[in-house]
């Protein structure tokens, strides 16, 4: 079994750029980026519960990475780098994180947590996940992601943008989105900074100028760390042409 994902061909002696979305979105959500940089081969993956994998049940972590190797063969993957926003880069940390991987050339997360590092932290965050979890599953979508970008983190967001973020998230299937969330809520993943320290594998952080959480978080990491100017959390949508020129001077070298 395997995501649904699109593949962009490119210049076959590049590595593929594998672009994981975060809760919510789907394998479009990286596009506006990931077309800037063509002369790589780029696989957009909708991840399960998400986009034409919304079918798929969302497990845990291990049963994701999983799924997202299976992916890979499929599509003949050979060499490849991970670029993940948000759960996207959680998943793709802890798929990098949880055995060796050939061919991996790199991981580059935006926004991405690498784990909690106490039980009461994750107790909260488990209460808050299943929070909003029954909100998915029960409600009107419309109602809850207008709920939901008003979290802090979304702050720098207008209201034109948060407008148009929970017009296209309603597109989603309510209950298919709880699952997901339960399955791979921060509460669940494992805290990826001893695995980050002993890593074989180069790793990039970007945030957004306007993302202070965030930006505390990549500065503890001993991770390389781009500020994208003129965006908040979700900077591939906000400043997609920054974010691109990033990546390919990351690829660069």
């Amino acid at each position: 079994m395997s995501l649904h994902a699109s593949l962009h061909a490119g210049n076959p002696a590049l590595p593929c750029l594998v672009f994981l979305h975060g809760l919510s979105g789907d394998s479009r959500e990286w596009q506006a980026v990931g077309e800037r940089l063509d002369d790589f081969s780029r696989l957009y993956v909708d991840l399960p519960g998400h986009g034409a994998s919304a079918a798929l049940p969302g497990v845990d972590f291990e049963h994701t990475a999983a799924l997202l190797q299976e992916t890979l063969e499929q599509h003949a993957i050979v060499n490849y780098w991970l670029i993940g926003y948000s759960l996207g880069g959680r998943i793709g940390l802890c798929f990098a994180s949880l055995q060796p991987r050939d061919g991996l050339q790199g991981v580059i997360v935006e926004g991405s947590h690498p784990g909690l590092t106490s039980d009461e932290a994750r107790r909260e965050r488990r209460e808050g996940d299943l929070h909003w979890a029954r909100r998915f599953a029960r409600e009107s979508l419309h109602d809850v992601f207008s709920d939901w970008y008003q979290q802090p983190v979304f702050a720098s967001l207008t209201p034109s943008q948060r407008q148009a973020l929970v017009a296209l998230r309603c597109r989603n299937h309510g209950i298919a989105l709880a699952e997901m969330l339960m399955a791979t809520s921060l509460s669940a993943q494992p805290d990826l900074r001893p695995a980050l320290a002993v890593r074989d594998y180069p790793f990039y952080y970007l945030c957004g100028d306007r993302d202070a959480k965030f930006i505390a978080l990549a500065q503890a990491l001993d991770a390389p760390c781009t500020r994208i100017p003129q965006a908040g959390h979700n900077a591939h949508r906000e400043n997609p042409a920054a974010v691109a020129a990033c990546l390919a001077q990351i690829l660069k070298h």
